[in-house]
Parts: structure tokens; sequence; C-alpha cells
């Protein structure tokens, strides 16, 4: 979210992102510093969750972060 601010893409929530958020039964426990993010990562297709979860309160594996880093770069790098 903060490199895609700083590279200048949007980062304004897609329409229907924080209801897509919100559908993670563990939404709730993502911080509230990083609810903004999160939205837009999720909405953005930049985070997809493991297993119908968020797992915001976990540790990321590394094929997890591999996962995001690809996906943003699908999506944000031409």
């Amino acid at each position: 979210y903060r490199y895609a601010q700083y590279a200048g893409i949007d980062v304004t929530p897609a329409s229907g992102a924080a209801k897509a958020f919100a559908s993670f039964p563990d939404s709730a426990s993502v911080s509230d510093y990083a609810r903004e993010a999160m939205i837009w990562a999720v909405g953005a297709g930049v985070i997809s969750g493991s297993d119908g979860k968020l797992l915001p309160q976990e540790d990321a594996t590394r094929a997890q972060v591999a996962q995001i880093i690809m996906n943003f770069s699908n999506r944000f790098v031409p």
C-alpha cells in the first residue's frame, strides 16, 4: 500500500472493496492502522487470504509474501 502510494498508483479502494474485505470472518482482527491498506489490497486483488481468512495476527510465510508480490506485479507493473 505504501509502496503503491510512493509509486503513484491510485490507492483509492475499488468499488466493493470494503464489502469484500468485510466478508472475511477475521476482518475485525485487522488493526485499525492497517485497515485502509488491507481494504485496498483485498479490493485490488493483491491479497486474497488463506483458507478463506486474512490471518492478520499471524506471520506471513515466504510463499505468501511471494504471492503478494507476484499479485502486485501482475496487477500494477507493466
